[in-house]
């Protein structure tokens, strides 16, 4: 059985303890391997943003995933036709993942990949695009700008 499927009838709570293996309600769950509960699990957030994008609730979305994930993230992706951008994160075990409409991406491939090598324009228009409140936006940039707000470090 596939992952969506299951998501869609959510089998799958808070209550229920994998790691005790504990047994899910619904037959539809029953021959599910641990690996594929923990994937579910592990991309919650990042399913309920595609809802979010699709509903047009966000244009542009920036989700952090567990790096083992990578292919199942792309492939839900592609076969939404959602356009997206994959970027290493420094922690190796994780990626972040850009998705939505295809002008916030083009602007997001212009950017370096690493979110703590932005220049101050560009993590002013990462947030507006985010949809950050605008004005607190706007403090920030001038902010970083007076340097009272000093941006990541630089170094590898």
């Amino acid at each position: 059985m596939k992952i969506a499927a299951i998501a869609q009838h959510n089998y799958f709570t808070a209550s229920n303890n994998i790691k005790n293996k504990q047994t899910f309600s619904g037959s539809k769950a029953e021959g599910l391997t641990a690996e594929q509960i923990e994937e579910y699990n592990d991309l919650r957030v990042f399913n309920h943003h595609i809802y979010e994008y699709k509903k047009g609730i966000r244009s542009l979305i920036l989700t952090t995933e567990k790096s083992k994930h990578r292919q199942s993230i792309e492939e839900k992706l592609q076969k939404n036709e959602i356009p997206y951008i994959i970027h290493e994160h420094r922690n190796k075990e994780l990626i972040n993942v850009f998705f939505g409409e295809e002008p916030c991406i083009a602007v997001i491939r212009t950017f370096n990949p690493r979110l703590n090598k932005l220049n101050a324009e560009q993590d002013f228009i990462l947030g507006v695009l985010l949809g950050y409140d605008k004005v607190a936006q706007c403090n920030r940039y001038m902010n970083i700008k007076s340097g009272r707000i000093k941006l990541g470090p630089t170094e590898e």
